[in-house]
This record gives structure tokens, sequence and C-alpha cells, in this order.
């Protein structure tokens, strides 16, 4: 310790250069700083969600639940397993070590549980990584004061914003809320369907059965290969109305070809059958069924200022910095109200006013604990220089600390700051402690360079463990930000 700060009072020019190299670089760095709210920590847990219909509680547990938990329990790293059964649908929540590797756990799991998403009777199966900070950075409400139209608003909230907010770098994902679909309503009757020998289930399997693309594989001719594949998607509610649901006798006559009547028709053709022919004639839908387009039930509802809204979840890619993405996202947002006139919205939630808001806070605690560590100082030691000697070691330390920050991948959050705060304290303590020896040295007759050369060696082995302590006490802290991410 002597040798090194002998060497600091012999070159003073060489280690102020040095300083101001560091506060240069430190002020660069702290211009990349990624601001969040909290560290990027990964939660060793994974989501297991299954949809089935409507099959009620028991049997979603009995069927799926039960055995995606065998196949979950047993995989590497697992300490825990838990589900929820509801309605047609299940979630298997896993959790895993801490010092567990989760894109191998996902990989893994998903390898293991490939069969259920294979199986006919599950309609959705999804595997996810739980991630805390996968919460929208900012949610819209879309609303046109002078229409109540929700077609029209789905249309221009998925054309005009959601295309446009999507492209942005760093936005991830664009969720509505809120919209009003259309649906397909069938009405029957079911004496009419008797009477042509169907069921509401016939009617259900036709559908199914002509609404979907089958694939019907492929010839090979000349060295060429050629996919065939049956297009059936009914895109339109008139051609659901042409369906053929099924097939009927009936008989016609000479003297009235037309007639669909078949009692009366089958009358005629007990009184004269060698004027009467028989034959299968096709029933459309539409001749067993009445089809209506209503809206479908709203599985949410959004409103803003009391006028029915869509709401837009935004999200953003995990890495990217939060503020960058909502201040450009606001930019964007001010360009598109004024190319959609008529339609306004409103900003419900800012996640990245909020986070800016804390960073500001947790900053303005910093600088005022600065300032009245300052303030106290001079009080006590009753000297300009020896208070402006400590009052500059303070944030030329803080600053030096965001190289080490952005060189580590580190954001700027909550914690980072309130280590920042902590360790500024200790600079203080320590400054004391060092500028109280070198004053005792001075009021024994030695000079300025002696008494600093002297006085710091009498106090490093104080200064070295103290910190040493705090450190060690704090090391967990700093092994589960720099390292669980």
């Amino acid at each position: 310790m002597k040798k090194i700060v002998s060497l600091a009072v012999s070159y003073p020019i060489s280690i102020l250069m040095l300083v101001l190299a560091v506060i240069l670089l430190g002020t660069i760095s702290f211009g990349k700083l990624p601001i969040e709210l909290f560290p990027d920590l990964k939660n060793p847990t994974l989501f297991v969600e299954l949809k089935a219909g409507i099959k009620p509680p028991s049997e979603i547990e009995k069927q799926f639940v039960e055995s995606i938990e065998s196949v979950a329990i047993r995989q590497n790293g697992a300490v825990e397993v838990s589900s929820i059964s509801q309605t047609g649908y299940g979630r298997v929540t896993v959790q895993y070590d801490w010092g567990k590797d989760m894109d191998e756990a996902f990989l893994d799991l998903q390898k293991s549980l490939s069969s259920f998403s294979l199986d006919e009777e599950i309609e959705e199966f999804v595997i996810s990584q739980f991630d805390p900070n996968a919460t929208p950075i900012m949610i819209l409400g879309i609303y046109n004061p002078n229409s109540n139209d929700t077609e029209a608003l789905r249309k221009v909230a998925e054309n005009n914003f959601r295309n446009e907010i999507i492209r942005l770098p760093g936005i991830a994902e664009v969720r509505l809320s809120g919209e009003q679909e259309k649906e397909v309503v069938l009405e029957t009757d079911p004496n009419l369907l008797a009477s042509y020998g169907l069921t509401v289930n016939d009617l259900v399997a036709k559908i199914e059965n002509y609404n979907r693309n089958v694939s019907g594989g492929f010839i090979e001719e000349l060295g060429r290969k050629y996919v065939i594949k049956g297009l059936g998607i009914i895109e339109d509610s008139e051609d659901l109305e042409e369906l053929v649901v099924g097939y009927t006798n009936r008989e016609s006559t000479s003297s009235n070809p037309s007639s669909i009547n078949v009692d009366a028709e089958m009358a005629q053709s007990a009184s004269n059958p060698q004027t009467s022919t028989t034959g299968q004639v096709p029933v459309l839908l539409r001749e067993v069924a009445t089809l209506k387009i209503m809206d479908k039930e709203a599985n949410s509802i959004v409103r803003v200022n009391q006028q029915r809204s869509l709401g837009l979840s935004i999200f953003k890619e995990t890495k990217y910095n939060t503020v960058n993405a909502v201040n450009e996202l606001t930019e964007v947002l001010d360009g598109l109200k004024k190319s959609v006139p008529g339609y306004e919205f409103v900003i419900i939630q800012n996640q990245g006013r909020f986070i800016q808001g804390a960073i500001d806070e947790v900053k303005e605690s910093g600088l005022y604990g600065a300032l009245f560590a300052v303030i106290i100082l001079f009080v006590f030691l009753r000297r300009i220089g020896s208070t402006l000697i400590i009052s500059i070691a303070i944030p030329v330390s803080i600053i030096a600390t965001f190289n080490l920050m952005y060189f580590n991948g580190l954001t700027l959050n909550v914690m980072t700051l309130g280590g920042l705060a902590l360790g500024a304290g200790m600079l203080v303590d320590n400054a004391i402690v060092v500028v109280e020896a070198i004053f005792r040295r001075r009021e024994e007759g030695m000079s300025v360079i002696d008494a600093a050369v002297k006085g710091t060696s009498d106090v490093s082995g104080a200064i070295t463990a103290s910190t040493l302590t705090t450190i060690v006490v704090f090391l967990p802290i700093v092994y589960l930000q720099v390292t669980i991410r």
C-alpha cells in the first residue's frame, strides 16, 4: 500500500490523466447502460398449458395433467411440480434449481412431452418459460368518439396501429383485447332434421369434414414432384349455405316434376306407379338450418372514458432497453394519431415512465445523500481543502463503476443504484479515516507528501479489512445479479 501511495504522490500529472480517462470512459459507458426496473433474472420455472374443448376439470386432470406431472417430475433438476385444472384448461408448473440451464431444461421438457402435442383431443399445447419482466411495456386504449362500430375499430387497430408498432426495433408482440368478433350461428328444427334422417351431430361432422385442407400426397413425373392438396376451407357464408349435408330419396312425376313434397309424391306413386321416378337428391344446409351472422360473446371488454374501446398490449424483446423502446413507441404513436383522423388513443399503462420515475427517484436520493455527507464533513473538518478532496472522490468513484457495469452486461436499475449508494457511503467513511490520519501526521510536523504517504499507510490495514468485510457480506447479491441472468 505504501508503494502505491508513493507512486500516486510522485507522479501527480500521470494520475490526473488516468483519472480523466476513467471519467471519460465512464461517461460514455453511462450513456450506453440499459435502464430497467429490476435486474434481468431468469426464474427457473417452466409452464405447460393445454386446452381441450370443454372437458370437466376432473377429466382434464386424469387424462392429461397427471401424465404431464409424472413426466415433468423426472426431469433433471426439477424440484417441484404443481398443477391447476379447470374446465377445458390445464396448467402444470415445473420449478427447477437456480443453477439449472433453463434453455436446456426447456428443450428436454419439450422433447419429453412431444407426444401430447400430437394428441387430437388437445386443441392447444404450449410450453413457455416464466419471465418476471414479460409484462406489457405499454397498454393503449383505442376508440372512436363518434362511432360504435367495433368491426371498423378492430380493422383500424390491426392494420394501422398493430402493424406499424410491430415493426419497431425491440417490439416483440402486440396483442389486442376487447375486440368484438363475428360468428356464424345455425338454427335448426329437430323435426325438420328428423324428416331428412339427420341430426345436429351430422351437420357438425359434415361442416368439419368440408371446412379443412387435406394433404393428398404427391406425384412424381419426369423428375418433378407435384404435391396434392385438397383445399376445402369455407370462406364465405353463402358457400356454407350451399354445403351438402345429406341425401334423400325424392319421387317426381311427369305432371309435377318439380314437386318436393315427399308425402304427396309417395301417395301419387302408389296410385300411378308407371308415371313416377325415384332418385337421390342432395340436401343443402340452407334447407335444414337457418344461417345467421351475429356478434360473438366477447372474452374481454375494454372501456375508456365510458366509450367501448380496444386494448393494445405491447411487449418488448427480453434484452431490449425498456425506456428506449417506450420513447421510440411514443414518437410513432404521435405520427399515427395524425395519420388516422377520427380515432383517439389513451395510454393506460406506461412501464417506461414508471421505470424512469423510479430510477430518477433513486438518483435524486443518492445526490441528496452525497450533498448532505459533504455538508456534515465540512461541519466537522472545518477545512475546505479536505472536504473538497472527499467530495471529488465520490463522483469519480461512481463514474468509474459505470465502466465495470457496462463491460459486465449489467443494467441501471434500483438494485445497482442502491449498490452505488452503499459504495459511496463506504467511500466517505474510508476517506474520513485517511484524511484524519494524514491530518494527524501534519500536526506532528511532517510535510504534505510525507504525511500523505505515512498517514495512508497507517490506516491501510483497517480500511482494507473493513472493505473486504462488506464485500463478503454483499457477495451473494453480486453473484445473484451477475451469474443468474
